[in-house]
């Protein structure tokens, strides 16, 4: 049987030996025409500005890959689902070959939005920050290069591919296309867990079977979701083990986390000076110039100085609050809006400049705690021919069970005090720190 979408040239392009652009790691991309049209946009490369992982680069020096490799990998990944769910009868009566298309150009487009250090500057949840996936819509505002692009090459309205990443009207098809640009299994978390893994040199995000995950697609019982086949069950546990593991070791690593800290106290305390929509269209490097102008002579300015600066400074970890280890602290931490966490540490500053006998300033200790939003809980079904039912795969697997509920974010992100070096090493002799920091806890709640 002829494969239904064989009318779409990158389809055709997969097993194409020419019109391919290589991005690590050996993954031979189709490139035509069209696409290329989309990835020489002004809108679309000023993503090889911006690196994937931002402030991981500050402990896995290999980290340095950018949103545009990123973009282009999981078009890729877009142009194996489907197709593979193209040979699925359910599926080519909701999607076609224009809402298939729709779906590519989602796939290359959907982190257009990203600003740099995107994922912390959004974890604050500041007044009037919109999610960078709503930013993507000015990037496809009528009269820019891109909006031209897809209407007069790709036959497509930016509206079309606006609501597949940020759901505006709701139907079968459209879940369907939006669980493929973001669910459980997804092509987004199919193309980070393995390139970060490969550029941060560890093995830990690339021990899963994609091939394997990807022939075992299908459709869910409702037909607007995906689901896998049971052949697919190792596959996907295998993947979600990978995720838990790159988020302990790599995204929530705690030098990781405190370069991120100290970047997030010293952009809060800029945000109100800065024009945030253009500073958001700029670079990273620019980013980066602009906030170390701005912060010179003020008290944060040592914060960027020690993730920026000629000399690497990245404050030492105080304290560690898990949920198993200290549930109530963690719990009167973890979720909270940024804001207090500021102000618990403003509150913690003047009791250890009386423990220690010394000035110690709001900006020398700094709290990180998990955000309020949750990670995607990993639930997809899988399907037993031979019963003709589904079942989620936390019923048949004690893996998935473990590690992909919600608690996944309160193991893995845990809540961390850090402090500037020399007064990290003068505080390790200090033995009340939990009652001091639930002392600064109740005083930020009055």
């Amino acid at each position: 049987m002829k494969h239904p979408l064989l009318d779409i040239p990158e389809l055709v392009g997969l097993d194409a030996s020419a019109g391919l652009l290589r991005i690590p790691t050996e993954q031979d991309v189709p490139i035509t025409p069209r696409v290329k049209a989309i990835i020489d946009t002004a809108e679309f490369r000023r993503l090889a500005t911006i690196t994937q992982l931002g402030l991981v680069n500050r402990v896995y020096p290999g980290a340095m890959h950018t949103r545009f490799e990123h973009a282009l990998g999981v078009f890729h990944n877009a142009l194996r689902y489907l197709w593979q769910l193209g040979r699925d009868e359910r599926f080519c009566a909701l999607v076609d070959s224009h809402s298939a298309e729709v779906l590519m150009v989602a796939a290359l487009l959907h982190d257009l939005g990203h600003w740099p250090f995107c994922h912390p500057i959004e974890d604050m949840l500041l007044e009037d920050l919109p999610p960078h996936e709503h930013f993507a819509a000015q990037f496809l505002a009528d009269g820019g290069e891109l909006a031209v692009v897809l209407r007069e090459v790709w036959g497509i309205e930016p509206d079309e591919v606006i609501d597949v990443l940020v759901a505006r009207t709701d139907s079968p098809r459209l879940r369907l296309l939006r669980s493929i640009l973001s669910g459980p299994i997804d092509i987004d978390k199919m193309d980070y867990l393995e390139r970060d893994s490969l550029h941060c040199g560890v093995p830990y995000g690339r021990n899963f079977d994609k091939s394997r995950l990807i022939q075992s697609l299908l459709l869910n019982e409702a037909g607007d979701g995906l689901a896998i086949s049971y052949k697919g069950k190792a596959a996907a546990e295998l993947m979600v083990f990978a995720r838990y593991i790159m988020f302990s070791e790599v995204y929530w690593h705690h030098t990781v986390r405190s370069a991120t800290s100290m970047f997030a106290r010293a952009f809060y305390e800029l945000h109100r000076e800065l024009d945030l929509k253009q500073v958001f269209r700029t670079s990273e490097a620019d980013t980066i110039h602009l906030l170390r102008q701005r912060a010179a002579g003020q008290p944060c300015e040592g914060l960027l100085e020690g993730v920026f600066g000629p000399r690497r400074r990245i404050y030492k970890r105080v304290a560690e609050l898990s949920l198993y280890q200290s549930p109530e602290l963690y719990q009167q931490l973890a979720r909270r809006p940024y804001p207090f966490l500021v102000a618990c540490t403003d509150e913690l500053a003047p009791l250890f400049s009386a423990a220690l006998g010394r000035k110690v300033a709001g900006t020398d200790i700094l709290l990180d705690a998990p955000p309020p939003h949750r990670e995607v809980e990993f639930n997809i079904k899988l399907y037993f021919p031979k019963e003709n039912v589904y079942r989620p795969l936390s019923e048949v697997s004690p893996v998935v069970a473990s590690l992909a509920k919600t608690q996944f974010d309160d193991y893995v992100k845990r809540v961390r005090l850090f402090a500037r070096q020399e007064i990290a090493r003068e505080l390790a002799g200090v033995d009340d720190l939990p009652a001091l920091l639930q002392r600064a806890i109740e005083r930020a709640e009055t």
